[in-house]
């Protein structure tokens, strides 16, 4: 390609290893049976309510006690159902959780297909998402966004890379490439790729838009897919869980729109965005925070920072 969009960036072996180790839990027990790592119940347990933050609570939120946070809940091992397909678990949850006690609050989490999130939150029918969003332009046209962890994105095959692809140069190019509908893959990496592509005077990249990763992989698995597209820690876990059906491959994308910062999403001018800023600095100034990360195998992700980004 003339731009390699793509670097094996220091230390991405380790983010690998660390994130292909993350299995399934649940937000409420140790997770034993499931391999999470460490009880969500110990780090839990040391999030105490803290009063500056719940004095930036909006008063109708503060006496009713709860927020709702929506999530697409097939992408493990950020946002995802447990065994019983009725619990929802993962990092993105135990985070909601984790805000919602600094704020003195409960946390209700709803199930919203990946493209139904941001017109739920623009529309006032959640509060907040937490779901590895990365802040776009067109994002924050219509959300208030609030920076919390950094994620990757990577390109998952077929067990031996059959087709001999790579993200970071001309193989992707012509060949069909699922990417989740709505996501910052879709809408800005792989047209940049195809881009690229097309400078080379290669095929552009042949875009599958689909609803969720679980449906990608079922077609990738099914070789109506050559590549799926997607944020690194879906697919290492999709490796790790199938080794046999699945490779993730590297290096990882290096994003040229924004950066690797996922933030959550609230209604734009929200009267919460300043509460739940200030709970995730408290969070990120815990323990907890990285425990979290680290429980689900995402510790390379940590960030220092928290912003609100308009």
């Amino acid at each position: 390609m003339n731009k390699l969009r793509a670097t094996a960036a220091a230390g991405l072996g380790s983010l690998l290893l660390i994130a292909a180790s993350a299995c399934g839990g649940t937000a409420s027990s140790s997770d034993e049976a499931s391999g999470a790592k460490g009880s969500f119940e110990d780090i839990s347990a040391e999030v105490k309510p803290d009063d500056a933050a719940i004095a930036l609570l909006p008063a109708d939120i503060k006496e009713a006690g709860v927020i709702t946070m929506a999530a697409d809940l097939h992408y493990p091992p950020t946002s995802f159902l447990a065994e019983d397909q009725k619990t929802p678990i993962g990092y993105n949850v135990d985070i909601a959780t984790l805000l919602a006690q600094v704020l003195g609050l409960e946390v209700e989490v709803k199930n919203v297909t990946w493209d139904g999130v941001i017109p739920g939150i623009a529309a006032g029918r959640y509060d907040f998402t937490a779901t590895n969003m990365t802040p776009t332009p067109e994002r924050l046209e219509v959300l208030d966004m609030i920076t919390y962890w950094a994620p990757g994105s990577s390109l998952i095959v077929q067990k031996g890379n059959p087709e001999d692809l790579s993200i970071a140069d001309e193989s992707i190019c012509g060949k069909k490439i699922a990417v989740m509908t709505g996501s910052s893959q879709q809408q800005d990496y792989l047209p940049l790729i195809s881009e690229d592509c097309e400078a080379a005077g290669e095929e552009p990249v042949e875009g599958v838009n689909l609803g969720n990763v679980e449906s990608a992989l079922t077609q990738l698995s099914s070789k109506r897919l050559d590549g799926v597209f997607s944020d690194t820690s879906q697919l290492a876990w999709a490796a790790q869980q199938q080794p046999e059906a699945f490779e993730l491959l590297s290096p990882q994308y290096v994003k040229e729109v924004g950066d690797d910062t996922a933030a959550l999403g609230l209604p734009k001018d929200s009267p919460l965005t300043e509460a739940l800023h200030a709970a995730m600095q408290v969070l990120m100034d815990s323990p907890a925070y990285q425990a979290t990360l680290d429980r689900w195998g995402l510790g390379a992700g940590a960030i220092s920072e928290s912003q609100i980004l308009r």
